[in-house]
């Protein structure tokens, strides 16, 4: 059975007033201390926990695994280890995509982020989004490309299911994700077009390396890739997931496609042949809509209900969902998204409920750590 990690990056935010704070340098020497004051038979204990671009997030990722029960796991307890670490630092942790109130954010210190900063201006300033990463494992880089050559029509529909971030300083965007629209920013990021072999893939890869408008591979930055450090797919059109049991259905859903379309390669079923520019669109709607409105169906790029293209997808990957024992457990997730609705939509929910914004981030950051 292919295995699957989650990468996961969550906000920074003061517990009172829910504006965010740029201490993650302090969280991550309190994760160093932590590691260090559980030593084993083996040395210090590592943790989990990683900086990312701005001072005011924290990136953490689960080892892979097997068993959906077990990822669950994992997740809820990262999240509380986050939280412990966070409150040496006088924060919190809040599983939102884009922050709800005004903010500034704070580059990182080192020579990478520096260069980032100064090669792509306001758009990295500005690139204070956390998202939802999700690897499965794969037997070779062909199979991974063919992997990816296949599951292009299908992951706007996860965008949809995951949107998180309706806010953008201190305004309602209009859009269940406008985290994806902010990434998209990127000029790496977003669908690509089909490439064929490992081969293509690798070389279009350095091609975009050698131009010297990124800076390395880790800014390969398409809605789904190869890893660079393990043998996985890696699944990038994702929110950070308010509910830490969405992240799981993703999980699940995402193996599914990945067996589904693996499969269809081995039985030499060619990609179907939609155009990147197609792609876009249905990403976009996809931003826009959240699980609120239309979606483009991944088969016919015409408009549908969020329900029937959320169904699709199920109906797409549910052989393999059987095999994996993940088929209830989908199910009944989608159940649960669709009558209680993705982060967006409880985001506006506690909107509605309170007069200030801070206090969508505060109880935001309270949901985080429910299991």
């Amino acid at each position: 059975m292919r295995s699957v990690g989650v990468e996961e990056e969550l906000l920074l935010v003061d517990a009172d007033s829910g504006a965010l704070l740029a201490v993650s340098g302090a969280v991550l020497a309190a994760a160093e201390r932590s590691a260090w004051q559980h030593l084993g038979t083996r040395g210090r204990r590592e943790h989990e926990f990683e900086k990312e671009l701005h001072k005011e997030q924290l990136e953490f990722a689960t080892k892979p695994v097997t068993e959906m029960g077990e990822l669950q796991e994992e997740i809820v307890r990262i999240r509380r280890e986050a939280s412990r670490h966070a409150a040496s630092a006088g924060a919190v942790v809040a599983a939102v995509a884009t922050s709800p109130l005004p903010v500034q954010p704070s580059l990182n210190a080192g020579p990478r982020y520096r260069w980032i900063g100064e090669q792509f201006g306001l758009t990295a300033q500005e690139q204070l989004t956390c998202g939802c990463h999700v690897h499965v494992s794969v037997a070779s880089d062909e199979e991974g490309v063919a992997v990816l050559d296949r599951i292009r029509p299908w992951l706007a529909i996860l965008t949809a299911m995951s949107a998180n971030s309706p806010f953008w300083q201190g305004e309602d965007s209009g859009y269940g994700s406008y985290r994806s629209r902010v990434w998209n920013r990127w000029p790496s990021a977003g669908p690509v077009d089909i490439f064929g072999s490992a081969d293509r893939y690798h070389e279009q890869v350095r091609a975009m390396i050698e131009t010297g408008v990124l800076r390395d591979e880790g800014m390969i930055y398409f809605d789904a890739r190869l890893s660079s450090t393990y043998p996985t797919v890696e699944i990038r059109v994702a929110d950070v997931c308010l509910d830490a049991s969405t992240p799981v259905l993703l999980a699940a859903l995402i193996r599914g496609l990945v067996e589904t379309e693996a499969r269809a390669w081995q039985d030499g079923q060619p990609p179907a042949r939609i155009g990147t520019s197609l792609l876009r669109l249905a990403s976009w709607r996809a931003g826009r809509s959240g699980l609120d409105g239309p979606l483009l169906h991944p088969e016919t790029m015409r408009e549908t209900s969020a329900e029937d293209a959320v169904e699709a997808l199920y109906q797409h990957v549910r052989e393999a969902l059987k095999d994996h024992g993940d088929d209830d457990r989908v199910r009944e997730g989608i159940a649960r998204l669709h009558e209680r609705g993705n982060g967006a939509r409880i985001q506006r929910g506690l909107r509605a409920e309170y007069p200030e914004l801070a206090s969508v981030v505060t109880r935001c950051a309270e949901l985080t750590l429910r299991s």
